[in-house]
């Protein structure tokens, strides 16, 4: 689906125009377009990128293909940048969704393959008030990456919860879970996929607030360098996430093997307490022809009476030693 806005000193003058319209539009240098290609078919995408815009065909295929990390070009005319808008639910868990900008100075053209909440908030208040946000492209570039990025504190509170459950579970818990490992990868993937995607979106925004591009105005590196600000810390909260995550994993490890450990200490106990009775009734078991006890009228009560004895005074001795 492709929507497209014309703007004109700050106001929406068009809207959703045809390939042809646009193509004129393009020749008037008074007006700006932002067109948004949302799930596009192959013709859609080829007539915008190839036809109206004519791109370079490396940054096409960037485009059109998926790329797992952020990237950016500088194609002088325009900027290709590639981003990651983030999403976290129970049934999909983390996942990110590719967002490509093109950046022009009278142009903006967006690609992605999913339905971008951020995008659609962006259309809804261009057609209510564009005039604060559709002056410039690069105004309206950050305001849509402001808005991917501020939609990262609902997945870090998500993905912090998750964490805090995992927590409970191993804190809780009379007994180690089992489910425990398979979480803390689970966890511990999902929190490494957010680390590597925003520490490269951190580098290039801080690029372009240092105003290594023409074609970002100098009045907004001040509102980048704020958007910088906000993607370093939300690396940080990423990086916390990591060393609780595995705190968290070295508290399961050690109550697993102190659990470990008791078992073994009552197995050792019952094999020590036991060793009376095995000694007695191996020795008496072995059935030798000529065994004096067994014709003595006590032999039974004696043998008893020493088996007992001698439990009892190993469960004196261990209890003297602490180690009952």
């Amino acid at each position: 689906m492709i929507h497209s806005f014309v703007f004109n000193d700050g106001k929406l003058v068009g809207s959703n125009l045809d390939a042809d319209a646009l193509r004129l539009v393009r020749s008037d240098k008074g007006l700006l377009i932002w067109v948004d290609l949302a799930q596009p078919t192959p013709e859609e995408a080829k007539t915008i990128l190839e036809d109206v815009f004519s791109f370079h065909p490396l940054a096409i295929e960037d485009a059109l293909s998926e790329s797992r990390y952020p990237k950016i070009e500088d194609y002088e005319d325009y900027l290709y940048l590639v981003m990651h808008a983030v999403a976290f639910s129970r049934a999909d868990q983390f996942r990110t969704t590719e967002l490509d900008f093109f950046i022009g100075k009278t142009f903006l053209v967006t690609h992605h393959t999913e339905p971008l909440s951020m995008v659609t908030s962006t259309i809804e208040r261009i057609q209510k008030n564009p005039s604060t946000i559709t002056r410039g492209m690069d105004r309206l570039a950050h305001f849509l990456l402001d808005t991917m990025v501020d939609a990262y504190q609902p997945v870090i509170n998500d993905l912090t919860q998750e964490i805090h459950n995992l927590e409970d579970t191993v804190f809780v818990a009379k007994h180690s879970e089992p489910t425990v490992i398979k979480e803390f990868r689970a966890r511990k993937s999902e929190v490494a996929h957010l680390q590597e995607i925003v520490r490269p979106q951190r580098d290039m925004v801080n690029r372009i607030a240092r105003g290594e591009f023409k074609l970002i105005r100098p009045l907004m590196l001040p509102y980048f360098r704020d958007l910088q600000n906000n993607l370093s810390r939300i690396e940080s909260t990423a990086s916390n996430l990591s060393d609780q995550l595995y705190l968290t994993l070295d508290v399961f490890l050690n109550k697993a093997s102190y659990e470990t450990n008791e078992i073994i200490k009552i197995l050792t106990l019952l094999t020590a307490l036991t060793t009376p009775t095995v000694l007695i009734g191996t020795w008496y078991g072995m059935n030798f022809q000529d065994m004096p006890e067994l014709h003595l009228p006590y032999a039974y009560p004696v043998a008893s009476a020493v088996t007992i004895l001698s439990t009892l005074a190993l469960v004196v001795w261990l209890r003297m030693r602490h180690w009952l």
